[in-house]
């Protein structure tokens, strides 16, 4: 009797350590998704066919809004180390934000840093420029369920050079 306890004890702390040692998923890549994005909230549903689609719901036109938003698709820069907003960037987001406001459709910044710094460190920098320019829409009027933000860090650079310039280009949140 006390061997089948002894059995039975090893087994459930067996399984026990086996579940604590699974993986979770994880995205490559070092992507950061903060999810702010309600996506469908206004009712509307985008994309797919089935029962949705039979019973008559309206659905999104994905071209025409792909084309919009492609014409939105801009970029801003930032200085070393910083998530402040410079003169420029803002005078380039109040442009934008205007034309925001006239679609209905979410927002996605995915924000960037150069090479230099831990791989954590730079994450945590494009996500705080990502939210930077997520609060100046926000102030501008656009709609906080709109406004995604994503963090890529140092693993989506635009430019792979040594040196400022090159640097200088990876400082960077992009308006998708």
């Amino acid at each position: 009797m006390k061997n089948k306890n002894l059995q039975m004890l090893g087994v459930v702390f067996s399984a026990v350590l086996l579940a604590a040692c699974s993986s979770t998923d994880v995205e490559e890549g070092g992507e950061v998704n903060s999810g702010q994005s309600l996506s469908g909230f206004d009712g509307s549903v985008s994309g797919g066919s089935g029962a949705a689609g039979a019973q008559g719901f309206e659905q999104n036109e994905p071209a025409a809004e792909e084309e919009q938003m492609a014409d939105l698709n801009s970029v801003f820069y930032f200085e070393f180390d910083s998530s402040s907003l410079t003169a420029d960037a803002r005078a380039d987001l109040d442009a934008q934000i205007d034309r925001l406001r006239d679609s209905v459709g979410t927002i996605r910044l995915e924000g960037h840093a150069d090479e230099r710094g831990t791989r954590e460190y730079n994450i945590a920098l494009g996500e705080r420029r990502a939210q930077a320019v997520a609060d100046y829409m926000v102030l501008n009027g656009i709609s906080r369920y709109r406004i995604e933000t994503v963090s890529y860090g140092e693993e989506r650079p635009l430019s792979f050079g040594q040196g400022e310039s090159a640097w200088s280009e990876n400082r960077r949140v992009e308006l998708k």
